[in-house]
């Protein structure tokens, strides 16, 4: 199954910075996470779209962790799309960074670290949870159809804790160091 056409001009920025083959599986992806119902993921993706009987169906996986393409240029192409089309010439752009935890387990996932967990804490009670911990950058735009204000994000940033940081062999940073990264990332 292929895309509509109106969804196709919008990727239409995004193919340069893909190669051709890693393009095509993107497709096939995207196409499958929008039909999904549930879970997202890659076997999920495929399943949706026939190809979960690929023998070749860890390729689909590669586009995520081994594929050459810039996050960071995707990231750029994707802030650009959204100030192109929701902020009005002379306008102000107003970018918020949160963070969110991604609760996940395992022994094969070495950047976990436990966490706060506000969705699970309280006032009177602090919650620790296992996982993920992600910062994401978004633009704050007025979507035609609503006043509400909505934040599309365009960039995030695994962090990990000083423990893990250490075991890595990497410098640690913090959750503000890595939001004036990103800040200083997005003025070049």
């Amino acid at each position: 199954m292929a895309l509509p056409d109106p969804i196709l001009e919008v990727l239409a920025a995004f193919r340069p910075l893909f190669t051709a083959p890693t393009w095509r599986k993107l497709m096939i992806l995207l196409t499958g996470t929008l039909l999904a119902h549930g879970r997202r993921t890659v076997a999920a993706a495929l399943r949706h779209t026939g190809n979960e009987l690929e023998t070749n169906f860890s390729t689909f996986h590669q586009v995520l962790n081994r594929a050459r393409w810039s996050p960071l240029a995707v990231s750029r192409q994707l802030l650009q799309r959204i100030v192109d089309t929701f902020v009005q010439a002379g306008g102000t752009l107003e970018l918020v960074i949160d963070e969110t935890l991604e609760r996940r387990w395992g022994s094969q996932i070495n950047k976990r670290g436990h966490y706060r967990d506000s969705m699970l804490s309280s006032r009177k009670r602090s919650v620790s949870s296992p996982g993920l911990r992600w910062i994401v950058m978004a633009a704050v735009v007025t979507l035609p159809w609503t006043k509400q204000p909505c934040a599309l994000p365009f960039l995030c940033v695994l962090t990990t804790t000083p423990e893990v940081s250490t075991t890595l062999g990497k410098r640690h940073k913090t959750v503000g160091m890595w939001a004036h990264q990103m800040m200083s990332l997005v003025r070049r």
